[in-house]
C-alpha cells in the first residue's frame, strides 16, 4: 500500500476506516465521542499507560485535549503492535498503522514514549525489549531495507523495484535514520532499565551491520554496494544514474539515499540525518564501553569522521538569518535549503540532540525553517506549519506542529501549537500525516500511529512541564 494513496482521504473517510478496522462508535469532536478501540479488540494494554491516561485526564482542564490524549497516547498499544514469546525471547512486530510494514524508525518512535514506564509495567518492559530483538533481526536481514514484514516469505508490492529485494522485505530504500533509530531505542531502554538482556550476540552483530553500513555509504573510494531504481511516475521514488543517486565528495559524511519521508535527498549529504548519526553513534560506544563488546575504537573513528565532513560543509551563511544547517549538500559547493516535516528534520534536531537546543546555529536555523524561507512552511486559514514533498506543496504536517512544540521553551509558542492541533484534527480525535493548510477535513492517513503517539508524547510532556497550559 502506497502512503501517497491516502492523500484524499477525508475527516468522514478516515473515521470510518478505523471504524471499520476496529469496530468504534465515530462522532464529531464537540461531544467527545468514543473512538479509542474496545478493550477486547485492543493488541495490547499497558496498566502504566493506562494510569497515566487517567492521571493526565483527570488534571488538564482543556477536555477536548484530554479527550485527544486518551485517544492517542496509547494508539501504538491499541492498533499496531503484535506481541510472542519465541524461544524464549520476545518480539514484537509494529505496524506503522495503515500499512501492513514495521519501519526501522517508525516503530522506534512508536514506542519510544512507553520506555519511562517500563519500571512499572515488566509486560511493558518485555514489549519494548521485544521490539529491539526484532529490529536486530530485520537490520540483519538487509541494512539497507526501511520497512519489513513479519512473514519472512512474504513478497511485497515493491518486489520489482531494481535493488536487491528479498522476501519479507516491504521496502529497500536507504535512509541514514533507519539505522539511527534502533539504537536509539536501544539506549534509551538501557538507561531506563538497566537490562542489557537484549544486547545478545544478534544485537551485537546487527550493531557490526550498521558500522560497516555507515562505512560503505561514507563512499570513500566506491559507491558502496547499494542502488535502487523504481518503475514510477513520482521522481523522488526512485534514484537517478542508474539507482546509484547523484554523486558527492567523500568527506566523511555518511549518503543517505531517501529521507525520513521516504522520498528521495537532491544531494546524498543529509545533514538532520548526518548529525542524529553522531548521536547515535556516542550512544552506542557509550554501551559497547560499559557492556565490554568489541569495537569502541571504530565507532569513536567513525564518529571523528562524520564530525570532520559536518564541520566542512553543513553550514552556510543566510543573508538575513546568519550561519545556518543546510538540509543536504554534497560536498562540492551546492546546497538545499528547505526542512522537511519528517523526524530527523532541522526543527527536530534538540529532540534527537539534547545539546542543541542552545545551539546559535540551531536557533538560527530554527528561524528559517518556521519562514517563508523555508519553501515548505505553508501558512492558511486552518494553521501553519512545515510539510515536505512527499504529500505535495500546502500540506501541513502535524507532526510538524507537535515537533515544534515539543522542542520550544517558549509558552507563548507551545501554547500556539496546542490550539493549532486542537483546531485541525478534523473531529476525528486522532493525528494524522498531513493536511490542507487552508482546511483540516482535508487529510492523509487517518491512521498514522507515530503522530498519534507523538502527540501523547508532547501532551503528557506539557503536563510535566507547564500543566498550566492545558487548562
Amino acid at each position: 500500500m502506497n502512503r501517497r494513496n491516502f492523500i484524499t482521504t477525508t475527516s468522514m473517510a478516515g473515521a470510518a476506516l478505523l471504524a471499520s478496522q476496529y469496530g468504534f462508535a465515530a462522532g464529531r469532536a464537540v461531544t467527545y465521542p468514543t473512538v479509542r478501540v474496545p478493550k477486547e479488540k485492543r493488541k495490547f494494554t499497558s496498566e502504566a499507560v493506562e494510569n497515566v491516561i487517567e492521571e493526565v485526564q483527570k488534571g488538564i482542564g482543556n477536555r477536548e485535549l484530554a479527550w485527544m490524549f486518551g485517544n492517542c497516547f496509547p494508539n501504538t498499544l491499541d492498533t499496531t503492535v503484535d506481541f510472542e514469546m519465541i524461544d524464549g525471547k520476545p518480539d514484537t512486530y509494529v505496524i506503522t498503522g495503515d500499512i501492513d510494514a514495521m519501519w526501522l524508525r517508525d516503530s522506534s518512535a512508536q514506542v519510544w514514549p512507553y520506555l519511562p514506564l517500563c519500571k512499572a509495567d515488566d509486560k511493558l518492559k518485555l514489549l519494548i525489549a521485544g521490539v529491539i530483538y526484532r529490529q536486530a533481526k530485520c537490520i540483519l536481514k538487509d541494512p539497507y531495507a526501511n520497512a519489513f514484514y513479519k512473514d519472512e516469505t512474504r513478497v511485497g508490492e515493491w518486489k520489482k523495484d531494481n535493488t536487491s529485494m528479498l522476501p519479507g522485505i516491504h521496502e529497500r530504500k536507504w535512509e541514514v535514520d533507519s539505522l539511527c533509530y534502533p539504537i536509539r531505542l536501544a539506549y534509551g531502554y538501557w538507561k531506563q532499565t538497566g537490562d542489557a538482556s537484549p544486547f545478545d550476540e544478534r544485537w551485537q552483530k546487527a550493531m557490526q551491520a550498521v558500522i560497516r553500513t555507515f562505512r560503505e555509504q561514507q563512499r570513500m573510494k566506491d559507491h558502496g554496494p547499494y542502488r535502487f531504481m523504481r518503475l514510477t511516475e513520482y521522481a523522488t521514488d526512485s534514484l537517478p544514474l542508474g539507482g546509484w543517486g547523484y554523486p558527492a565528495k567523500p568527506n566523511g559524511l555518511l549518503c543517505s539515499m531517501f529521507r525520513p519521508s521516504d522520498d528521495a535527498t537532491v544531494f546524498p549529504y543529509l545533514i538532520p540525518s548526518n548529525l542524529f548519526a553522531v548521536e547515535s553513534l556516542r550512544q552506542l560506544q557509550e554501551m559497547f564501553k560499559v557492556l565490554r563488546y568489541e569495537g569502541v575504537q571504530d565507532i569513536a573513528i567513525l564518529i571523528d569522521e562524520i564530525i570532520k565532513g559536518l564541520n566542512e560543509c553543513a553550514t552556510t551563511h543566510h543573508p538575513r538569518l546568519g550561519e545556518i544547517y543546510v538540509y543536504e549538500t554534497n560536498g562540492y559547493g551546492s546546497q538545499n535549503l528547505m526542512d522537511d516535516a519528517n523526524v530527523p528534520s532541522l526543527l527536530s534536531l534538540p529532540y534527537l540532540v539534547p545539546t542543541m537546543k542552545d545551539n546559535i546555529i540551531y536557533k538560527n536555523t530554527r528561524n528559517f525553517v518556521l519562514s517563508n524561507e523555508n519553501p515548505f512552511f505553508f501558512k492558511g486559514s486552518a494553521a501553519e506549519g512545515v510539510g515536505g514533498p512527499h504529500v505535495g506543496m500546502g500540506q501541513i504536517w502535524p507532526m510538524s506542529i507537535i515537533m515544534r512544540g515539543i522542542t520550544s521553551s517558549d509558552d507563548k509558542e507551545i501554547s500556539a501549537c496546542l490550539r493549532m492541533l486542537q483546531n485541525t484534527h478534523a473531529a476525528t480525535g486522532f493525528m494524522h500525516e498531513s493536511f490542507d493548510k487552508n482546511d483540516s477535513s482535508k487529510f492523509s492517513r487517518a491512521w498514522f500511529a507515530w503522530a498519534n503517539t507523538l502527540f501523547g508524547e508532547f501532551i503528557w510532556k506539557v503536563y510535566r512541564e507547564n500543566p498550566k497550559l492545558l487548562a
